[in-house]
């Protein structure tokens, strides 16, 4: 299982996601452009301290993370289909979070095989990506088994 984020534009929301991947021995794929340089530094202020503990794969552009990418390509998205209490994940899934301030395109909506919706109150529009992300990948481990 993997996470990958398409086009993140906030430097915090990759550290903690990259923090989380690493204490529940998932890998990240970093879709670009981003919204922020990518350095070391950048990390540290991010409170990213454990970045030298996950797999970061960073791709140019979509394209040539779709060639990368082999497994199955699940969408968080607040105009899922499913939701994720409905949802059956599987080990090869890659979970997809949109940027923080577009999302993602009608196109890479498209190509997902799962779209999930975490079910939220009426008049809320969306969590924090890397709550989101959490949630979704805490399910998700739940389903397939804990990694060692």
């Amino acid at each position: 299982m993997r996470i990958a984020l398409f086009q993140p534009d906030i430097a915090g929301n990759v550290g903690t996601i990259l923090r989380t991947a690493a204490c529940m021995g998932i890998a990240v794929d970093l879709i670009e452009p981003m919204g922020f340089p990518w350095s070391d530094r950048a990390l540290a202020r991010a409170g990213m301290d454990y970045a030298d503990r996950v797999e970061v794969r960073r791709h140019v552009d979509w394209d040539a993370f779709v060639q990368a990418n082999t497994g199955r390509l699940v969408l968080l998205t607040t105009a899922g289909a499913t939701p994720l209490n409905q949802a059956t994940f599987r080990d090869d899934d890659t979970l997809l979070l949109g940027s923080e301030g577009h999302g993602v395109p009608a196109e890479v909506h498209a190509r997902a095989d799962l779209r999930v919706a975490i079910p939220m109150r009426t008049g809320f529009r969306s969590l924090n990506v890397a709550v989101a992300g959490a949630m979704v990948l805490t399910e998700a481990l739940r389903q397939t088994g804990w990694p060692n």
